[in-house]
């Protein structure tokens, strides 16, 4: 598995973002990280209404429970943003996206021998503790981002079937 820098915290702009390599094609890691079916294979088990800018639905995490989802934009096969609401530090889930949603946003660049994958989530100015939200998104994106690569580049799917993603 490829080995990769953790996540950065920008305090001044309220942000946490991840760079990562990933040896798969980018046709394969956007699918990864678009596709509900894909998504909850590494993530969250998500459900959404549609495919497109707009669409809502849910990510659900065992361990933390119903999180309120929206796919804010999509520029097929660069970047998809969505926004999510799930201030760690209220100690609560909404029930709907509010004004401490916080967005994350992947971007996808091909490199020589796969993917390089950033993820920047923003908006944590709004939630209710933001430094305790930062911390805890950092590492939670290097967790989710961990399993996103080894579902990747395990052996389900590494002769390029559809088996992994």
């Amino acid at each position: 598995m490829t080995d990769n820098p953790a996540s950065v915290i920008d305090e001044a702009a309220f942000s946490v973002r991840r760079t990562i390599r990933i040896a798969a094609p980018v046709d394969k890691v956007w699918r990864a990280v678009t596709e509900p079916e894909h998504i909850s294979r590494w993530f969250g088990q998500v459900v959404l209404d549609g495919a497109g800018a707009g669409a809502t639905g849910t990510i659900t995490f065992p361990e933390f429970g119903v999180v309120p989802l929206r796919l804010e934009a999509v520029d097929a096969p660069r970047m998809v943003s969505y926004r999510w609401g799930n201030a760690d530090s209220a100690g609560r889930l909404p029930d709907a996206i509010d004004d401490r949603s916080t967005v994350f946003t992947f971007t996808l660049e091909e490199v020589p021998d796969g993917t390089r994958l950033t993820v920047v989530e923003t908006g944590f100015d709004l939630t209710s503790d933001p430094a305790a939200n930062m911390a805890d998104h950092a590492e939670g994106w290097v967790l989710e981002l961990d399993k996103l690569v080894a579902l990747l580049e395990g052996s389900e799917g590494s002769d390029g079937s559809e088996g992994a993603a």
